[in-house]
């Protein structure tokens, strides 16, 4: 059993529902659509991300004869369950914003045009893997604004929730604009550049820091990036001057110093001022700790002279904005449109698109929130991706995602793009769409009289 593949990775309700529609005879048509409801106060849009996984989950779904056997043995369901369930598949057909596109709240990220049962048991998976994503590569993208000609990377594996979440990370963060990530297994799994050199221990475990600098150069002379900040910062830097000489004997450039602790700002500029004296001015300065977009902007304030950033704990766990209120929910059933009206979950209903338009100078200026088959100006956003259970396109390379993430970034206003106070903008309804709703709200009240 694959942990992460099992359709048993869900919430027992999603089975429980999907026995009483398979009861029931309830398979027709069922239109779901997954959003957030309101974007974060201190985020002023979102990056959609995760496509790839979700498309990879809808197209393997399957259950296996370990996983029937738990579902006829557990005790929950009704003895023929397990028995409907060994031939099914997702067949369905997906329209989806494309990966690394700029979305707003309300805005359908994904649509799953499915039976019912089916459609209805992909829900939490489907949830867990595009919330996610779309929640680290939206704090990674303020990092790249903060620091948009800095070299970025993904340091955070070790304190994500999770194996699964690190590599996630690591990969929405690419797709955000990083250079890259510290994260090994990233690499072979999804092309991610991969960066590191050592710890405070390899200098540790070494007699002296110089010796540590140089058996680490020797050992990997492309990639020397010497970490100085294990006692004195300022002395270690003075360590790495000395030692410059005999490594360029053997052909050998300090490529970078790394800091990690204290002030920052003032070991960046005494550091930056030593090892310029002392003939290293195109060694760079590379910092990690505790650092988010905040912290960046603050130290880039102060004209500390820093030229990467190595990005954790506050990033692979998006600190400051911890989760979205994301949704996936029924938009129609058998040809009629639904809507929830619960008290601050509302929803607009039946299957939606929709449209971006640009002023003339290319710039983001209104998005409009729209039925399927109605026709308003500019780019509808929603394409379709997948149908009949299968890719309708091969995946989409990672560098195009990249360059999407960069133009549509640059299309926002500067309100939604700065990093403190942004402003989101809002989404339009249309009117048929509003009609709709009023209309619906007045067939349940009227059906409760």
């Amino acid at each position: 059993m694959d942990p992460l593949r099992s359709p048993l990775l869900t919430d027992l309700y999603q089975l429980t529902m999907l026995q009483t529609y398979l009861e029931r005879g309830m398979t027709d048509t069922a239109v779901f659509e997954f959003f957030v409801r309101k974007v974060p106060e201190n985020r002023g849009f979102l990056l959609a991300a995760g496509l790839e996984q979700a498309l990879d989950f809808l197209e393997a779904l399957r259950f296996s004869e370990e996983e029937l056997e738990w579902i006829r043995s557990c005790g929950k369901f009704a003895s023929d369950f397990a028995d409907h369930l060994e031939g099914m598949r997702f067949d369905g057909e997906v329209h989806a914003l494309p990966e690394g596109t700029v979305c707003f709240a309300d805005t359908p990220i994904l649509q799953v045009i499915a039976p019912l049962p089916v459609a209805q048991l992909v829900e939490s998976r489907l949830i867990n893997l595009l919330h996610f994503q779309t929640l680290i590569a939206t704090k990674a993208i303020r990092c790249v604004l903060a620091a948009p000609d800095r070299l970025l990377v993904d340091f955070g594996m070790r304190r994500a929730h999770g194996a699964e979440a690190g590599l996630l990370a690591a990969r929405a963060c690419w797709l955000a604009g990083f250079a890259g990530s510290a994260t090994v297994l990233a690499n072979p799994l999804y092309g991610v550049p991969v960066f590191g050199t050592m710890a405070h221990s390899f200098i540790l475990a070494h007699e002296s820091e110089t010796a540590a600098f140089e058996s680490f150069a020797r050992s990997h002379p492309d990639n020397v990036v010497l970490l100085i900040d294990t006692w004195d910062t300022e002395a270690a830097a003075h360590k790495v001057v000395k030692l410059a000489p005999r490594l360029a004997e053997a052909g050998i450039r300090i490529k970078a110093v790394r800091l990690d602790s204290g002030d920052l700002a003032d070991h960046a500029r005494k550091v930056r001022r030593i090892l310029d004296e002392g003939g290293l001015k195109d060694t760079g300065i590379f910092c990690s700790g505790n650092l988010d977009e905040y912290r960046i902007a603050e130290l880039l304030a102060e004209q500390a002279p820093i030229d990467g950033f190595g990005i954790g704990t506050r990033l692979d766990t998006s600190a400051d904005a911890p989760y979205l209120d994301s949704a996936y929910k029924l938009m129609a059933y058998a040809g009629r449109p639904v809507r929830k009206r619960s008290e601050g979950k509302a929803t607009w209903p039946g299957r939606k698109q929709v449209w971006r338009r640009l002023d003339t100078d290319g710039r983001w200026q209104e998005d409009t929130l729209g039925l399927a088959e109605e026709s308003h100006a500019g780019e509808p956003l929603l394409v379709p991706v997948m149908k009949n259970g299968r890719r309708i396109a091969p995946s989409e390379p990672m560098d195009r995602i990249r360059a999407r993430v960069k133009e549509e970034v640059a299309r926002l206003p500067e309100t939604a793009r700065r990093i403190h106070a942004p402003v989101a903008p809002s989404v339009t309804p249309s009117e048929a769409l509003r009609e709709l709703a009023r209309q619906l709200d007045a067939e349940a009240a009227a059906a409760r009289d």
